[in-house]
């Protein structure tokens, strides 16, 4: 080799990817002792209306199934009643288990999840604004959320009959009190540490 050649070195990589983040490893821990006894589903007083039983909701997480998983309507319709907690034989938080799964379709603001996930933060700001929900506001936040201009039609009839009977009074939007706005915020900082 001549010493006047230029030799090229290509330079490697050394940029580590970053891991894949597995949004159930702390779910999965939660059941990971999970017998599949059934008696969370025996327990549970909605699990006629579930897509998949509790038991198989809690097979999913312990296989991994995100897509099962995130498409059922499983942990949404969970009633937080405690029942399959206080009668689970291995003492197992599954009521906290199901609150998670509901935390995480929120966060990664999956699709089949999008319309209550909007309803939960419409009602939410209303609340934070004025210490109690009005009504009224509520809805039109929700509606202008949902970016469809015809939904509020369907509710029209509805909305009509019951100011009628005053269960829900005409109000103007306005910014509110910020009554409970120390305890919102004192939230987001323990949410955050």
């Amino acid at each position: 080799m001549n010493p006047t050649e230029i030799i090229e070195i290509k330079q490697v990589s050394t940029t580590v990817p970053e891991p894949v983040i597995d949004s159930l490893a702390t779910i999965r821990d939660m059941v990971s002792a999970c017998i599949q006894c059934g008696t969370c589903t025996g327990s549970c007083p909605n699990a006629f209306a579930m897509d998949l039983t509790p038991r198989q909701l809690w097979y999913n997480v312990l296989m991994g199934e995100k897509e099962t998983i995130f498409h059922s309507k499983t942990f949404s319709l969970c009633s937080v009643c405690y029942y399959c907690t206080l009668r689970c034989p291995r003492g197992l938080p599954l009521t906290e288990t199901m609150s998670a799964l509901k935390q995480i379709a929120a966060k990664e603001n999956l699709a089949p999840y999008k319309k209550s996930i909007l309803f939960y933060k419409s009602f939410i700001e209303s609340l934070r604004r004025h210490g109690r929900v009005r009504e009224m506001e509520f809805m039109t936040l929700y509606f202008l959320s949902m970016k469809n201009p015809f939904m509020p039609l369907q509710f029209a009839p509805l909305g009509m009959k019951l100011m009628g009977k005053g269960k829900v009074s005409f109000e103007i939007p306005s910014k509110g009190n910020g009554a409970l706005e120390s305890i919102f915020r004192k939230v987001e900082e323990l949410e955050q540490s």
